[in-house]
Formats: C-alpha cells, structure tokens, sequence
C-alpha cells in the first residue's frame, strides 16, 4: 500500500479541530502509537514535530503545507512518509476532516485506520 485515505465528521467547530490536531501536546490523547510529541513554536510552515511511540523509536517531521483551518501536512524527515489533514467547515459546529498519508516509493507500513479518527471524534466531541 502506499496511500491511504480516510474522512471523519466531528461535530465541533473547524477552528477546533484544526488547532486541537496540530497541537503537540494533544497527540498521544488520540494516536495510541505516540507517546509523546513537541514541535517548535509558533507552528507554521517549516515547524518541526519530534515524536516518540511506545517503542522508544523517534521520528521527525517538518511542516510542509499550512493553511490555518484547512490543511496540515507533515513530511517525515526520516523517510518517505507524508501525512496531510485537509479540514472543511461543514456548518458552524461540524467539521470534515481528511486524513490521507502516503510514500513516494516505499510501502505504508502502518496506515491508520478510522479507529483512530473515531478516537478523536469521540475526544472532541466529549469537549
């Protein structure tokens, strides 16, 4: 597999969605692989992300495209591996979000899967 693409609804502002994904500190809320996450601040086009997952193993990225409340793409410095949320207002408190990831020329090993994205639903919603 070299992309995968999946799409949820949350029923939450998409000024919310879009700041609560991109936050560092959020991630290991609802990405169960990350333990922990920083970024440089202010997050922006050309922002590094540091991960760790449970394994110990560190991954870097770097922000490749940034429009406050509608994309956030990450490219892994480390690999081939590209990650881009696209989010779209689908009335003032619901938001569409499009989690699509994929590698030049290598497989996608771990590809998420909606689970994932319905942990963040239901942890946004609970807000």
């Amino acid at each position: 597999m070299k992309e995968n693409k999946i799409t949820i609804r949350i029923n939450r502002p998409v000024a919310e969605v879009f700041e609560f994904t991109i936050n560092p500190n959020n991630t290991h809320l609802w990405i169960d692989v990350i333990v922990e996450e920083k970024a440089d601040l202010p997050i922006g086009l050309g922002t590094k992300y540091v991960n760790k997952d449970k394994t110990g193993n560190v991954s870097e990225y770097a922000v490749a495209k940034f429009e406050k409340n509608k994309v956030f793409e990450l490219k892994s410095l480390n690999s081939d591996y590209h990650v881009r949320y696209s989010y779209k207002s689908v009335s003032p408190n619901e938001a569409e979000l499009e989690y699509y990831e994929w590698v030049d020329y290598s497989k996608l090993l771990h590809p998420f899967g909606m689970k994932t994205l319905e942990k963040l639903k239901t942890i946004m919603e609970k807000k």
